[in-house]
């Protein structure tokens, strides 16, 4: 479907005529109005589709393309509608639900490394989340929104690295914790313990 037509706007309105409707929209589909009401799954639908119009929308323009009824040249294997789609459901916190249809896509490009990025971010596997986050950012330069959390996901992790590192938790290697371990074995044995029993 047309995401123009989902907002209830010409494709040659200007961004304050299209964020007006969505608003409009959005207010009017709100879940808060529609508690205990028959229609709530219905006005749930009309919101998720509302959201993906508008997202559909505001890439479009970033990218300075025009609606042409089908998956735009960024997103090729895949259409727009299912990247907003996937952006709702991480919204929603859904995430395994999220890394499922990211799953389902074949082209891996810079939308989709981000969008698996924030999922991953978000059920804490930081480390494989940063990655994807550089993908993004290596596949689309340009993209402040990939770029911005890239750097603050990175941050965070320096952070908390910097304080770790100032309270004397350290990144030590294998053989120093090793000999910690062996350190507190004998002292647990000297006092009648056993930390690690031998075969």
């Amino acid at each position: 479907m047309n995401p123009y037509e989902v907002l209830g706007v010409s494709e040659n309105a200007d961004e304050e005529t299209i964020k007006r409707a969505y608003r409009d929209l959005v207010k009017k589909y709100h879940p808060d109005n529609y508690k205990d009401n028959p229609l709530a799954n219905l006005a749930n639908e009309k919101l998720q589709q509302v959201n993906e119009a508008y997202d559909i929308i505001t890439k479009q323009r970033q990218n300075g393309s025009s609606y042409g009824g089908g998956s735009s040249n960024q997103y090729s294997g895949s259409s727009n509608s299912q990247y907003a789609y996937i952006r709702n459901l991480i919204q929603q916190r859904k995430l395994a639900e999220a890394d499922a249809e990211l799953n389902r896509i074949n082209t891996q490009n810079a939308e989709w490394h981000y969008l698996k990025g924030c999922v991953c971010i978000g059920r804490g596997w930081h480390f494989d989340g940063i990655n994807h986050l550089q993908a993004a950012v290596n596949l689309d330069p340009s993209n402040m929104e990939y770029r911005n959390m890239l750097n603050s996901v990175s941050n965070r992790a320096n952070t908390f690295n910097t304080t770790g590192n100032n309270r004397g938790y350290s990144s030590s290697d294998a053989c120093s914790c090793c000999g910690n371990l062996l350190c507190a074995d004998c002292c647990c044995e000297m006092m009648g313990g056993d930390l690690i029993p031998c075969c």
